[in-house]
This record gives C-alpha cells, sequence and structure tokens, in this order.
C-alpha cells in the first residue's frame, strides 16, 4: 500500500504532539516544517519509523532570506526519500540569519557530513556537533559566505550593460 501525504501528517503529528507543523504539498512532495531543535529527532523518527521508512537522505542544502526577520532568516532544507514506497519528503528548519547554527545530523545519515560542510562553506550555517566542520571548496582565509544575499548581483558602476537588452526595462524598447 503506498504511503498517503496524510498518513505522513498523521504519523509525525502523533510523534510529536507537542510541537505544530506547517505542512504544505509543494507541487508533488510533502514538505513540512519544523522546529530547528527538534530536526535530529524528528529526522530520526523520519528514518526509523517502520511505516514512513524515509531511509535516504537525498539533499541536504540551505537558503537564504534576508528579508526575513532575523530568527527566520536561514532555512536549512532536508529532502528524504522512501525508496520502499519512492515517497519523498522536505523538511525545512528555519534558524537565526545573525547566528546561524542547527544541530548535525551527521550522525543519523554520514552522507550528510559533505553536505553540511558545503552548507557551512557557503552559508556559514555552524553544525553543531559536526566532526569537522571547514571550509570545503572556499579558500580557508575566506571571511565571506558567498551564497548568502549580502552583496549585490550587479556591479552599480558599470555602464557598458544596457538594461533594455536584458528584459529589465518596463517596455523594452
Amino acid at each position: 500500500m503506498a504511503l498517503e501525504t496524510a498518513q505522513i501528517q498523521d504519523k509525525i503529528s502523533a510523534t510529536f504532539s507537542d510541537i505544530l507543523f506547517i505542512f504544505k504539498q509543494e507541487r508533488d512532495i510533502l514538505s513540512v516544517e519544523v522546529p530547528a531543535d527538534k530536526i535530529s529527532a524528528i529526522i530520526l523518527f523520519l528514518k526509523n519509523d517502520p511505516e514512513l521508512r524515509f531511509n535516504f537522505l537525498t539533499d541536504l542544502c540551505g537558503v537564504h532570506y534576508p528579508e526575513n526577520e532575523a530568527d527566520r532568516q536561514m532555512v536549512i532544507v532536508y529532502h528524504m526519500h522512501n525508496w520502499y514506497e519512492n515517497t519523498r519528503i522536505r523538511i525545512k528548519a528555519f534558524i537565526n540569519g545573525q547566528t546561524p547554527e542547527i544541530k548535525t545530523i551527521s550522525t543519523i545519515f554520514p552522507s550528510a557530513n559533505w553536505m553540511e560542510r558545503e552548507t557551512y562553506d557557503f552559508y556559514g550555517v555552524n553544525f553543531v556537533g559536526h566532526p569537522q566542520l571547514k571550509r570545503i571548496l572556499n579558500m580557508d582565509e575566506m571571511v565571506s559566505f558567498p551564497m548568502r544575499k549580502e552583496f549585490p548581483l550587479e556591479d552599480g558602476g558599470r555602464t557598458d550593460k544596457d538594461d533594455r537588452f536584458f528584459g529589465r526595462t518596463a517596455s523594452n524598447s
């Protein structure tokens, strides 16, 4: 029997009855927003529950929303897959953008080790308990985190570009 979205929601809500979850169906994947301090328990539950069996961590990444309030400026997104039922789930944990940190899940999924290092390297997220959190692609001396939206994407001083040719004017004429 296929794993239904309502079944997943009911199991999560019943197991963590003290937490108010935000479930959304985003395209064909169930997405759930969870408190950052409960991420390890929820990931472990999704992996080990005999019905849910989300036993594969597909991806882990960060997203920066600088326009949000400080406690919701960064989000860590986990994608998990149940191979038995071919069902996927997306888990989002919002964290503070000024002091971004969240517990590591590399003890649950060893494959998270590399993905957490990459997220640290590009977003500056501290994965508490990670065995070797250091830069992975950028130089060790680098003090900024290139995927944060802290810098303008274009040089405002450039005069050789004409926005009309990039669809950036109202009339494009």
